[in-house]
This record gives structure tokens, sequence and C-alpha cells, in this order.
């Protein structure tokens, strides 16, 4: 049996991050001591505790490593194990796969904070500087950490207004007063504007089928939207709603199917391959209105990842999903907030990026979407439950009024 003492700080009681942790230790078949303790008095002041974690050697070490996912850190720190990557695109044995919270590595007795927070990730060390760099861009030479020691994460946080969020308790809720939500969805956007935050929206078809593209594009035409991540589904049916009245050929205005309206996303994509860009085609007049005009128009950047089933694709598709993920990654710097509209795959890919401290609520009919969120790693996800395209009107509405 071995014993060693973590530590962990932050909102650990409100958040219930103490009861998980202790959870965690007891199901792996180890044993704990809580050697101290101190309680924050006020919303603003933390807590802390310091927990002596006693289970066999060959059990011990991996469950340290799941409580730091937590938070929870060695209070003893040796510094980091570094170690060079032989090959471009391949990391070393015993790599320290990162976490999206914050944190710091320890070189040469110094803690160095970790800049990018991202999930998944190795651990890179350049100099005086410590990166979270995707497997595939790791390049032959860089110092990578190897193992957990010397390396520490902040505790996750959330919102500290619990009596507006309270019906994420359980992260998910249908049963709660949506209008409320959708306001405080919307304080929360106002929020990080105030602050110079730029706003995500990650958004995927249903979208476009419940009836929520033009007042997202309304959102995008009043300044409330600051990229755009999405799929080759979401621009397309986007487009042959606004060209030929359909989603999916089933007209938007009436719910009913159009003769030969299976075809029309095909007719669309393929006038659009013939105009080279969505770009080229909003300027050439094809396109004239919904989302992707409008982010065209306003010049927010907006990035298109394709999949095996996309008919197509646009143009603007990228279609090598690595790439793709490059792409995303490259304007993720300032996002403050991101809104999950009715899309898992691409909201679970963005959760894989996004550092812990981006405020993420994952809007979906189905409880389990945001659910998958969240165990993938996502713990700041919050969810609401409902029809997307009744939320986007409510929140266009809460943000600009009634059009």
């Amino acid at each position: 049996m071995a014993t060693e003492t973590i530590e962990v700080t932050g909102h650990i009681l409100d958040s219930l991050l103490l009861p998980k942790i202790l959870d965690t230790i007891l199901e792996a078949g180890c044993d704990y001591e809580i050697l101290d303790v101190s309680i924050g008095k006020t919303n603003v002041d933390p807590s802390r505790a310091v927990i002596a974690v006693t289970g066999d050697d060959e059990v011990l070490g991996p469950v340290l490593d799941d409580l730091q996912v937590h938070g929870a850190n060695r209070t003893v720190q040796p510094d980091a194990t570094l170690v060079p990557a032989e090959r471009d695109g391949v990391l070393p044995a015993g790599f320290y796969s990162t976490t999206n919270l914050p944190g710091e590595v320890r070189v040469g007795g110094r803690w160095l904070p970790i800049e990018n927070p991202e999930m998944d990730c190795g651990l890179v060390v350049r100099g005086d500087r410590a990166v979270t760099v995707p497997m595939h861009r790791v390049k032959a030479g860089d110092m990578v950490v190897v193992g957990s020691d010397g390396v520490r994460v902040a505790a996750p946080s959330k919102p500290r207004d619990t009596q507006v969020f309270e019906f994420m308790g359980s992260e998910v809720s249908s049963e709660k007063p949506k209008g409320l939500l959708v306001a405080r969805v919307a304080d929360r956007l106002r929020a990080a504007r105030e602050r110079g935050g730029k706003i995500l929206v990650v958004a995927g078809p249903a979208v476009v089928h419940t009836g929520g593209g033009p007042e997202l594009a309304r959102m995008v035409e009043a300044g409330w939207v600051d990229v755009l991540f999405a799929g080759n589904g979401f621009a397309t049916h986007d487009i042959e709603s606004n060209v030929l009245g359909t989603s999916l050929g089933v007209s938007v205005e009436e719910g009913t199917p159009t003769e030969g309206g299976h075809a029309n996303h095909l007719r669309v994509v393929n006038e659009v391959r013939r105009h080279g860009s969505i770009a080229a085609a909003v300027e050439a007049g094809y396109v004239t209105g919904g989302v992707m005009r409008a982010l065209v128009e306003k010049g927010v950047p907006f990035v298109l990842a394709g999949s095996i089933r996309d008919d197509g694709p646009l143009p603007d598709v990228i279609t090598d999903t690595v790439a793709a993920a490059d792409a995303m990654r490259e304007h993720l710097a300032g996002v403050q907030v991101a809104l999950m509209l009715a899309s898992t795959l691409h909201a679970i890919a963005t959760g894989n990026c996004l550092p812990a401290g981006v405020e993420t609520f994952c809007v979906d009919i189905n409880q389990a979407v945001v659910t998958k969120l969240a165990d993938r790693g996502s713990h700041q996800a919050l969810g609401i439950v409902t029809d997307v395209g009744l939320f986007i009107r409510e929140l266009a509405d809460e943000l600009m009024g009634q059009p």
C-alpha cells in the first residue's frame, strides 16, 4: 500500500466537486483521509481540501491521474519529465494526456502556465513556454512531458449564479422555464461582449429544419456571432431554404414535401460549386438570404468540416477532418461563450478543442447530446433540452427585440 497527498482548491462544494473526488477514490478500491479543509464564506471565496489517498501501488497512480481531471493535484511535485519526440506525429510512450483545464508545468523548479488548454493533446515545453500540441502536430525533437509528475491543473469552475442555473444540477433539464434560461444565456452573451470576448456558434442542420435559420442570420447581422462551425449539411440546407424555399425538400413555409424536392439540396450544391465558393455565389446574387449569406457579408469567419456522408460537398467544406480541426483551432482565441445548437458530432469535436473556461451551452431536443458532450470531457457544458428553432427565436428576440 502507498499513500499520496492531494490538494484541490476552488468552488469544490457547491459544484459537488469534492464528493465526486471522494467517490472516485472509493470506486477505485482506495481509501482516503481528509487532512485539512477550509470553506469559502462567500460566493467568490474558494474552498480548499487536502486529502491523503491510500491504495495499492498499481492502482494509486491511475487514480491520481483520474483525479487530476477534477483539478486535484499532488501536494509535492517534482519537475516534469521531458522526453524528446523521435518522429514527427508520434509522441513518446507514456506521454501526459492533457485536460482542457488551466494548468501549469514544473520545469527547472519553476511553474510554467499551459498557454492553450485543450484535452487529449501532448504537452510540449519550448524554452519557458508550455503548450498543448495535437498528436499530428508534434515534431521530432519536441520536448514532451511524460507521466503526470510536475503537472498541476485548476479545479473546473461554473457560473456562480446557482439559483439561475439550478436546472443544471444534473447538467441537463427539460422541465424548467425556458424563457428564464434564454434570458440568462442572453445575459452571458452580453457579458462576454462587454469583456471583449468572442461568441462561437456550432450549428447543425436541425437549426434550418426547425425554422431557426432566419433568426440565426439575424443574430449574425446584428453582430452576435463572431465565428461559426458547422458541416456541409447545415450550409447546404441554409442555402437551399433561401434559394428554393425548402429544407431537405420540405417547404419551409408550408411544411409539406415538394415535388422532386429530394434533389433540391443537390441542385443547390451543384450551383454553388459552379460559382466556386459560397462567397462567390453570394456576390453573384445566387444566394440572397440566410446564415451563410450573412456570414459572408459581415465578414464573419466560418469553418465547414466534412464527413464521409456529405453530398457534393460545397466547395468551402474542408474534407480532410484533421485539417478541419486545425482550422477550427485557429479561430478559438478569444472565444468566451460557445453555443452548440442541435449538433452532436460537431459539438463534441468543438468541445474537445475548447478550454474549460469557455462557457458552453448545448441546446438540443435530445438530452443524450449534452450528456455525450460532458462524458467526453467537456464538463463545462450546460444543457438546455428544447426545440432549437424556438430557442434561437427567443434568444434573438431577447438580444435584439422583436424584428
